[in-house]
């Protein structure tokens, strides 16, 4: 028999962190805790306000669902099974809390094999990308500091939606060579984007994350073959059928686990993605090193990551697999090779 554990903990960042719609400076979270037979594993999902996800609400949702995970079978099924059987029944519409159970699953269920989860997926850490490190919006000068606290990255990903997003990148240049990203996170309009991609190329930005609302298809397909440079989907790639709508209007698709409802629809998104010869990447949303581990797993199947959530904190709760300057040594331990250090309220 399993047991489930849910505790909320408070994530207080290292600086306000904003983006095109709204700034958080202590981002809520919850973690799961699934135990069998005295071995424990561990899944995350942060709150959102954009997407109307509140801590309590997951909570109560799993509650939901205890008496059916605890009769989960861990030596005879996977948790892609269980996935897929919640799916179809009470977790279909809340892919957030079910993220996190799906993070705890394959956790326990790869401790009790007693390997890392990537070594059981038979997957290469040697191919694994390095990650970006993100800087949210502020006035130039600001943003360029926060730059300075944290150099050597190969990659920044530049939060953007301004009217002075060319300057900010043109600010920050000065600052580095390394690579840069953007995400608008649907800050643009359509009219905008042409003449700010253009601008941009020049300054060595690799590709362009989310320039339009999450609606605009139609706007998308007439400006996606032009572009002067890769269009990355976010808000517009949610669920796995997603990924199949983005071919033609994106070059790469940007999946969230909390979005998607964790790793098990995240690997069969991925695997979508690259049969349709879209770019796949998996970013995060300002998890601790809990929700990091999660997506270190995935590592050998991406083509880029955003996985630097754990580094913007002032304060972990969890120790595990660390991102240094860009670069993520997978864990040698079972399961995520994660633990709390944190206890948190309890609410299950």
């Amino acid at each position: 028999m399993s047991a489930l554990r849910i505790t909320t903990h408070q994530l207080p960042l290292k600086h306000r962190f904003t983006i095109s719609r709204g700034s958080v400076d202590v981002q809520p979270t919850m973690i799961v805790e699934l135990e069998h037979n005295g071995v424990r594993g561990y899944g995350e999902a942060t709150s959102n306000d954009y997407y109307g996800q509140t801590i309590e609400h997951m909570a109560e949702v799993l509650s939901g669902v205890a008496p059916q995970i605890e009769r989960w079978n861990w030596t005879g099924e996977t948790p892609a099974e269980w996935w897929d059987e919640l799916h179809a029944g009470p977790l279909q519409s809340e892919s957030f809390a079910h993220c996190a159970l799906d993070q705890a699953a394959w956790d326990l269920w790869s401790r009790i094999r007693g390997e890392p989860l990537w070594q059981a997926w038979n997957l290469d850490p040697a191919t694994a990308p390095a990650s970006n490190f993100t800087i949210g919006i502020d006035d130039p000068e600001t943003m360029a500091a926060k730059l300075r606290e944290e150099p050597g990255w190969p990659c920044y990903k530049i939060k953007l939606g301004t009217p002075r997003d060319v300057e900010i990148v043109e600010r920050l240049r000065r600052e580095t060579d390394a690579t840069f990203r953007v995400d608008a996170n649907c800050g643009w309009t359509e009219a905008d984007t042409p003449r700010l991609a253009e601008a941009l190329v020049p300054l060595g930005v690799e590709f362009i994350g989310q320039p339009l609302p999450a609606d605009q298809w139609s706007a998308m397909v007439r400006l996606c073959p032009s572009s002067p440079l890769p269009f990355a989907a976010d808000e517009s790639c949610q669920q796995p059928a997603d990924v199949a709508r983005c071919e033609g209007h994106f070059h790469i698709v940007n999946i969230k686990l909390v979005k998607c409802g964790g790793l098990t629809p995240a690997r069969r998104m991925i695997e979508d993605a690259r049969a349709r010869g879209l770019k796949t990447m998996v970013g995060c949303m300002t998890e601790s090193t809990v929700g990091i581990a999660a997506i270190a797993q995935l590592l050998p199947m991406l083509d880029y990551v955003d996985m630097d959530g754990a580094n913007l904190l002032a304060k972990d709760i969890a120790s595990g697999p660390r991102v240094v300057r860009g670069h993520c040594k997978l864990n040698t331990t079972p399961g995520f090779g994660v633990e709390l250090t944190e206890a948190g309220e309890r609410l299950l």
